[in-house]
């Protein structure tokens, strides 16, 4: 069996207001929002994989915060191949798209589950929407 791949999402709030990020490709996945975020490097830390791919992606110096654990063995999963793994952050966002999205938008929780979420982050941002709405 092959490896899984990992892939980690930042979850960033301000406001009351979540950031969601629109895929701009591959074209199955256009249009499509999702939480920012990337691959880990093969023995790089998701924590440490987190701060790069959103420095890298959009701009933005990070603190990673606490995990929000995943529904199978504490990870998201994406498909055969991808386990992705979510975070707080803590972060300046100035940027109005990133390199793999045409758009970033600031949501207000309560909207947040009635983007068009990419299927691995449907469920992630509900539980993300409870939380930021309880004030957690």
């Amino acid at each position: 069996m092959a490896a899984r791949t990992l892939v980690v999402a930042g979850v960033l709030v301000r406001g009351g207001k979540v950031l969601a990020a629109r895929r701009r490709y591959p074209p199955a996945l256009a249009g499509k929002w999702e939480f920012p975020g990337g691959k880990a490097e093969p023995g790089e830390s998701p924590e440490a994989a987190l701060a790069r791919e959103l420095l890298e992606e959009l701009g933005v110096r990070v603190i990673v915060g606490e995990e929000l654990p995943g529904p199978q063995n504490g990870v998201w999963p994406i498909n055969d191949a991808l386990d992705m793994r979510a975070y707080w952050c803590r972060g300046e966002v100035t940027a109005s798209h990133g390199i793999a999205h045409d758009r970033l938008a600031w949501v207000p929780w309560q909207d947040v589950p009635s983007l068009d979420w990419l299927p691995a982050d449907i469920i992630l941002a509900a539980l993300v929407a409870d939380r930021v709405r309880v004030g957690l």
